[in-house]
């Protein structure tokens, strides 16, 4: 009988795991789609533009894996509680710790495959996307001229209204020029419409504006700006010097463990301390968020029981508040990262503690009622 039990519990547990999982990965990934859709628009090849994707996917699950598997938890039981299943169940002689002890041993797995997405494959990939992303600036120049959304090329930030990725025009154009400290606005042209000529070969942009409106400005303090008006000008940008400009070494976001691990020991050689605490953090957050699946069962599994219902909007409400407690407490710890005194990679430790203790407790009160 017990294994008959066991099998429906992990069944249950199973099915709508896989459910939640696909709502929540295509949920965090959808900011995504969106970009790779643009990309293809652009005419970033589809296969360029679906290894992006991929390359973002192992990072989304390493978050979407432990939420799966609290909603699961919450859903599950809190239907098993509400139908007095879990109530018979125990009137059989089966204890509570028996009845989960499936989900128990899902919950490690789900931790170990987290483990591995958080300190190795989530890391690595994140840093492939980035290279993507960097080969589609090189090679597909327009692909960053978004509707909206200003972009910043070597001192000029550029907003436009709308844009022709076939022809390259553009509609509702403004173009802040900053000083070179960045400080202030030392030139504001504005135009009702424009084009953009690519050379691939020389990685330059020749951005041509018609009825341009030009605003020069002396000083921050300037009242009087100096306003003149052009028929068609033109500047150019070299985009392809900026990218391929960029450093080559890797974030620590985007080093697996072996990595990041070797960059602590030479930080600690170096004695730099607030290097060696912000690549601390990174290393016990990875660890604390991979840690998840079994916190959230801990804490979610007495939580489902003891509220006993059936609907399923109770039960996601309290998986997407413990998820969002836990998951904002820990990502808190980078905005300290900086600050060696507040010994972020400790603090970083206190929802998993919280949430394990609190958990347990509430178990074993339920074992002994």
């Amino acid at each position: 009988m017990l294994k008959t039990l066991n099998f429906y519990v992990a069944k249950s547990f199973l099915y709508t795991f896989v459910m939640a999982m696909g709502v929540l990965t295509f949920g965090m990934t959808g900011a995504r789609l969106v970009k790779v859709f643009e990309y293809i628009s652009n005419g970033v090849d589809i296969g360029t533009a679906m290894k992006f994707m991929l390359y973002v996917l192992p990072i989304a699950m390493a978050f979407t894996i432990p939420w799966a598997a609290l909603v699961s938890i919450m859903l599950v039981f809190g239907r098993l509680s509400a139908d007095n299943e879990i109530t018979a169940m125990r009137a059989c002689g089966v204890s509570i710790l028996q009845i989960v002890a499936p989900i128990i041993l899902l919950a490690f797995s789900l931790t170990c495959c987290c483990l591995w997405l958080e300190l190795d494959v989530g890391p690595r990939y994140l840093g492939k996307a980035q290279e993507v992303v960097k080969s589609v600036a090189v090679d597909h120049p327009l692909a960053l001229f978004e509707p909206g959304i200003p972009i910043e090329f070597n001192g000029l930030n550029m907003y436009i209204d709308q844009k022709n990725a076939e022809t390259g025009e553009l509609r509702g154009i403004q173009v802040y020029r900053l000083n070179k400290n960045n400080s202030r606005i030392e030139q504001d042209v504005t135009a009702s419409a424009g084009k953009i000529v690519v050379d691939k070969e020389a990685q330059v942009m020749h951005i041509i504006l018609h009825d341009a409106t030009i605003i020069a400005y002396e000083n921050s303090a300037d009242t009087h700006p100096r306003r003149s008006f052009s028929k068609e000008m033109s500047f150019s940008i070299e985009y392809g010097k900026q990218f391929n400009s960029k450093r080559i070494s890797l974030r620590d976001k985007h080093l697996g463990y072996k990595g990041l691990y070797g960059r602590l020991i030479i930080e600690r050689e170096r004695n730099d301390q607030e290097r060696i605490t912000e690549i601390e953090t990174e290393l016990n957050q990875r660890v604390a968020l991979a840690l998840a699946p079994m916190a959230f069962l801990l804490l979610g599994l007495p939580m489902a029981i003891r509220t006993s219902r059936r609907e399923t909007s109770i039960g996601l409400f309290l998986s997407v508040l413990l998820a969002g407690l836990y998951f904002g407490a820990v990502l808190v710890s980078d905005s300290l990262s900086s600050f060696a005194k507040a010994f972020p990679q400790y603090i970083v430790w206190i929802p998993p503690a919280l949430y394990q203790i609190f958990g347990a407790i509430y178990i074993m009160k339920i074992a002994r009622s």
